[in-house]
């Protein structure tokens, strides 16, 4: 499991934002907080691995909250989530490490692939064993990582994940849902699941072919 704690000044907020993380598998929310003080005291009592941080807090800006973690000996990873919009704070995030920066408002499919994408990196970053080069960009970019090293949604499983990366690794050129149905023996709307599932997590890419009528063909190519 990965524990998080929810930060945000709104309590109703803060709620709806719990009902999403729980929604993903591995992530479970076990706590929440609504000032800085009580975003630092709950990190000190909970050990979240991960922190959504929103950054207009009553009694600190939420960026602020960072470096008390730290000094704390915390290694908690921060996730923000703010209506800011200003350049110079989206900047000072990065320099702060914070693993990724959402704007509000959003909606359960913006922060979902965003959530994978975390589990799978961090899953990167406990398992892998650095040789050369070649480890150390797979662990920054979070390049290579096959099927089987994420967390997966429920209802879909390793084996039809990995045969559909090996046949999106395997073409020469992009693939559509029916094409991908096709090669891999499962059904259409199956296949195009698993596909929508590499776009979100940023492992494919999509082009759409538009033809004479109808709506465009998206077609699905893996990520190099």
């Amino acid at each position: 499991m990965i524990d998080v704690l929810v930060v945000d000044d709104d309590f109703m907020v803060a709620s709806v934002h719990q009902n999403f993380v729980d929604r993903v598998e591995p992530f479970r929310v076990v706590g929440t907080a609504n000032t800085g003080e009580q975003a630092i005291t709950a990190v000190g009592e909970l050990r979240p691995d991960l922190v959504l941080l929103d950054l207009y807090l009553p009694d600190m800006f939420g960026l602020d909250v960072i470096p008390r973690l730290r000094t704390a000996g915390h290694d908690c990873d921060v996730m923000v989530i703010s209506a800011s919009r200003e350049t110079d704070v989206v900047r000072r995030s990065v320099r702060q490490g914070v693993v990724n920066y959402l704007l509000k408002p959003f909606d359960f499919e913006d922060l979902r692939p965003r959530l994978v994408r975390y589990a799978a990196q961090r899953n990167s970053l406990l398992t892998t064993v650095v040789r050369g080069q070649a480890d150390v960009d797979r662990v920054l970019t979070g390049a290579g990582l096959s099927a089987s090293s994420v967390a997966l949604p429920k209802g879909m499983s390793v084996e039809t994940a990995e045969l559909i990366e090996r046949t999106l690794c395997d073409t020469d050129g992009t693939l559509s849902a029916a094409e991908c149905a096709a090669r891999t023996g499962i059904s259409r709307v199956s296949a195009r699941r698993y596909l929508e599932y590499f776009h979100d997590t940023g492992r494919a890419d999509v082009s759409l072919r538009y033809g004479a009528a109808g709506r465009p063909e998206r077609r699905y190519g893996w990520r190099a």
